[in-house]
């Protein structure tokens, strides 16, 4: 199952901060917070964390993955005084914390002092030795911060007030835990995105392309296969405050390989589909239409899922769509090209230069989402967490098991599962994996491919 993408190779990733403290203390504010994005859940009772717990984040001259702990378990926290601390599934977060970070944000409550289990956590984290950063949220005003004192007694030399509600001191945290990660080199930095601009003859690519490049690159008309080569212009953009390097990469319009008349047209269909291996991301364009994709786009689609690529879907001539809901459109669409429901879809028109802007922003996302790394111990809390929620059916008087997890790549996200026999996981439930993965980790615009492996349990015999 997925076994095409074994040779990946794992470049890119960045350094991991990690965000553990006591149920209700804020983590998941704080995520939102130094991300910039409502992605976590933040509600007053304590273990409702469920979507997304990793975002890549760029600060400054410094990339970093960001995880929240608070998604790691599915159970509500209790503690009771006949319940030991390292029998509650905090124990296990702090755990996932301390193996897969390279910095860790201790959130605490200025508002409650300092709890038994505040103190609890702080030593469990100063066993093992890594750098840590207390994070005193809930710090309002200054008039707050005069209490601060107080959790010294936790142990950690750098304690910064922070209020996530009105995002007061997160500049100040950021900078204070950058500085103990790399910087980007001149090299990363200048490193160019290759996109390619894939679709069926005259859905508009070349129209797409010009805008995104404010002049004339591509030739423009309204007869089906004008662009028969792949043309490569490379130019920068700026996406808020960053500045993205790109080449673009124009192609022929895909036909059918029945219909290519000619030995250009094959050889134009060659090129594209070459141009699809050598990009970073690819640019679907279809036409909006009430009755989604056509069977063409589905055959373009397939290639991009099998060439395991980032992929943007850009429904463009919206302009031509007077009575639609981008909702019910956007609901076919994901119907009839169904393995690329992890494509963000994006409305144009491609004349007036409608929603441009949406396409720049989501090329910025899933570019980062290949700097992720999920570390291991991350990973198996979570797989840990899905076959507890959903058990796996028993196929022939078996049940299907996991022993544990490992990401091998991030280019596709490819990760490898030791089990005690793949044959008998159904893709159904091999469905339901993916889509958990991608629940808590995310990876927009990536498909995630898994690799299984029989493998003994652990306990086991030869």
């Amino acid at each position: 199952m997925d076994q095409n993408f074994e040779n990946a190779s794992q470049t890119g990733t960045i350094p991991t901060v990690v965000i553990v403290g006591r149920p209700n203390v804020g983590k998941s504010a704080l995520f939102n917070a130094i991300t910039g994005k409502r992605i976590a859940i933040v509600h007053e009772e304590s273990g409702v964390t469920r979507d997304n717990i990793l975002c890549p984040v760029k600060f400054k001259n410094h990339y970093f993955q960001l995880i929240d702990t608070g998604g790691l378990g599915h159970g509500k926290l209790k503690v009771t005084k006949h319940i030991s601390f390292f029998d509650t599934e905090i124990a296990k977060q702090v755990k996932v914390a301390i193996d897969s970070a390279d910095i860790i944000l201790q959130v605490t409550d200025i508002t409650a002092g300092i709890a038994p289990l505040d103190e609890e956590v702080a030593r469990t984290i100063r066993k093992s030795g890594k750098k840590t950063i207390l994070v005193v949220n809930k710090a309002d005003n200054p008039k707050m911060e005069e209490s601060v004192s107080e959790f010294t007694h936790l142990g950690f030399d750098e304690i910064i007030c922070v209020s996530c509600l009105h995002r007061r001191g997160i500049t100040s945290l950021m900078e204070t835990f950058t500085k103990y990660l790399p910087e980007i080199t001149p090299e990363e930095e200048k490193r160019r995105i290759m996109i390619s601009v894939i679709g069926r003859p005259n859905v508009g690519k070349s129209s797409i392309i010009n805008k995104l490049l404010g002049e004339e690159k591509a030739i423009v008309s309204n007869i089906a296969g004008t662009t028969r080569d792949a043309v490569n212009s490379p130019f920068d953009i700026k996406v808020g405050e960053e500045i993205l390097p790109i080449t673009l990469i124009d192609t022929a319009g895909l036909r059918k390989q029945g219909r290519a008349d000619s030995a250009v047209e094959i050889f134009s269909i060659m090129r594209a589909k070459d141009a699809i291996d050598r990009s970073d991301i690819v640019i679907l364009v279809i036409e909006a239409a009430e009755m989604g994709a056509t069977a063409q786009d589905a055959h373009i689609g397939r290639l991009i899922s099998d060439a395991g690529k980032g992929c943007i879907i850009i429904a463009n001539k919206w302009d031509n769509c007077s009575g639609l809901q981008q909702k019910k459109v956007i609901d076919e669409i994901k119907r009839t090209i169904p393995f690329l429901t992890y494509a963000p879809i994006v409305f144009t028109c491609a004349v007036s230069g409608y929603n441009f802007k949406n396409i720049l922003t989501e090329i910025k996302d899933v570019n980062e989402q290949y700097k992720v790394k999920i570390p291991t111990s991350a990973l198996n809390k979570v797989i840990s967490d899905i076959m507890e929620h959903t058990s796996p059916p028993c196929i022939k008087n078996r049940f299907f098991k996991i022993y544990y997890g490992t990401m091998i790549s991030s280019r596709p996200p490819l990760f490898s599962l030791f089990v005690n026999d793949p044959k008998i996981c159904p893709n159904h439930y091999l469905n339901y994996l993916k889509n958990s993965i991608r629940k808590a980790f995310g990876f927009k615009g990536l498909p995630i491919h898994l690799k299984l492996t029989k493998r003994k349990k652990p306990n086991e015999n030869n």
